[in-house]
């Protein structure tokens, strides 16, 4: 975004500029910036900046409501370019088919789905409890030796566009796509088969969290688990999430250490997305 201010600068005074979002995102071929009610007037002049910077992006769109609902969906105008919001996004080595408008995508967690994909054992089991287009769980299929990966969402849209990226990324058989209720597909059918459970939903991971326990074997295994935190400047993001895990799991009388966490990105003043890595031995 740096290139684009500096561009923006030539034109607009430093007030202005600091009125811009000082990053936005590329979805395959889509850019989407995020604008403020000062910045909504220079819209315009940044969509056409962001096509000229990157020569790929063919429509730029502007996010004016924040990410919402179950469905976690943001509402969507066009600025400039092609009038769409279907794309296909390359990422790892797989495809994803998304629209941008009815899907939750963020390009931003490319380097945890690769991360975790490094993390995974020869032929494990593994419930992703929140799949979306099946992001993770098709990276993690194309990037390891899984046995296979039950991908839940309740989004219907999501689940057809993860049926589609199932067949476009050939990891049929490796790749279940579910749709409905993580806490009720869990209960009925998925107790006690994984090895690994991933929980990419910050807004309900931990109300979420007693049955990601009930996906895992008896033997125990991994939990992969996405919050948002509010951190001060005196305050660790991480250190924040570890305190209510550990009081959650301890009221389940679970048998964990949490091995990891890092804050994967900032997401507004002072709060953060953060992913810990939780080991459960049962």
């Amino acid at each position: 975004m740096k290139k684009l201010k500096e561009i923006l600068s030539k034109t607009l005074s430093p007030e202005e500029i600091s009125y811009i979002y000082g990053s936005y995102d590329i979805v395959g071929d889509i850019a989407i910036i995020r604008v403020t009610e000062n910045s909504k007037k220079y819209s315009q002049r940044i969509a056409e900046t962001i096509m000229r910077v990157h020569k790929n992006v063919k429509t730029v769109l502007a996010q004016t409501s924040p990410v919402l609902g179950d469905f976690r969906l943001r509402k969507l105008e066009h600025l400039a370019g092609e009038k769409k919001t279907v794309t296909v996004h390359k990422e790892s080595g797989c495809l994803f088919t998304v629209d941008v408008e009815k899907c939750y995508f963020s390009p931003r967690l490319f380097y945890e789905r690769k991360r975790i994909a490094e993390l995974v054992k020869n032929k494990e089991t593994i419930v992703n409890m929140f799949a979306g287009v099946g992001c993770f769980s098709i990276v993690i299929a194309k990037n390891s030796n899984v046995n296979k990966i039950y991908s839940i969402d309740l989004n219907p849209t999501a689940v057809q566009y993860m049926q589609e990226n199932i067949r476009i990324n050939r990891v049929y058989g490796k790749v279940v796509a579910l749709e409905g209720d993580a806490k009720e597909i869990v209960q009925k059918s998925l107790c006690a088969i994984a090895d690994r459970v991933l929980m990419p939903l910050p807004e309900k991971a931990l109300e979420y969290l007693p049955y990601a326990l009930i996906a895992l074997k008896n033997s125990g295994g991994w939990i992969h688990y996405y919050a948002f935190e509010h951190a001060t400047k005196e305050e660790n993001p991480i250190e924040k999430g570890k305190a209510k895990v550990a009081e959650r799991l301890e009221t389940l009388n679970t048998n964990f250490e949490i091995q990891f966490g890092r804050v994967v990105r900032a997401t507004g003043p002072n709060w953060y997305q953060i992913v810990l890595d939780i080991s459960v031995k049962k």
